[in-house]
C-alpha cells in the first residue's frame, strides 16, 4: 500500500491506496476539493459538514447522471448490434440470392449456346438440302430445254 498526502479544505490528510494509484487518488481529491471550494464560495461558510454533504451529493448526482448516460449508450449499442445483425443477415441473403440468380443465368446462357449451335446445324442442313434441290431443279430444267 502507498501513502499519499492530500490537502483538502486547507488541511493535510494522509490516505492509503494501492501501489500505482497515487496519482489517481490525488486527481480525485483535487476534483473534490475544487467542488467543495466552489460550493463554499457560492454558499458562503455554512459549515464544513453541510458543505461536505452537499459536495458529496453533487458528486453522487454526477455519478448517477453518468451512469444513466452509460446505460442509455449501452442500450443504443445493443440496438445497433441487433440492427447490424439484421443488416448482416440481409446482406448474406442478398448475396445468396444473387449467386443463385447467377447460376440460373449461367445455366440459361449454356442452354442458349446449345440451342444456337443446334439451330446453326439445322440451318446449315436446311441450306444444304435447299441447295441440292435447287441444283436438281436447275439440272432438270436444263435437260428439258
Amino acid at each position: 500500500m502507498a501513502n499519499v498526502n492530500i490537502k483538502f479544505n486547507n488541511k493535510e490528510y494522509l490516505l492509503s491506496c494501492e501501489d500505482g494509484q497515487e496519482e489517481h487518488l490525488e486527481e480525485l481529491s483535487l476534483n473534490l476539493n475544487k467542488k467543495f471550494n466552489n460550493l463554499k464560495y457560492e454558499l458562503g461558510n455554512i459549515g464544513e459538514n453541510k458543505l461536505l454533504l452537499i459536495s458529496s451529493i453533487k458528486v453522487m448526482d454526477e455519478y448517477y447522471e453518468t451512469k444513466k448516460k452509460v446505460q442509455i449508450q449501452k442500450k443504443e449499442l445493443e440496438e445497433l448490434k441487433i440492427k447490424f445483425k439484421e443488416i448482416k443477415s440481409l446482406v448474406y441473403q442478398y448475396k445468396n440470392d444473387k449467386e443463385n440468380e447467377i447460376k440460373q443465368l449461367t445455366s440459361s446462357q449454356e442452354q442458349l449456346i446449345k440451342d444456337i449451335d443446334n439451330y446453326k446445324i439445322s440451318y446449315e442442313n436446311l441450306i444444304n438440302k435447299v441447295t441440292i434441290e435447287i441444283e436438281d431443279f436447275v439440272k432438270k430444267n436444263t435437260l428439258n430445254s
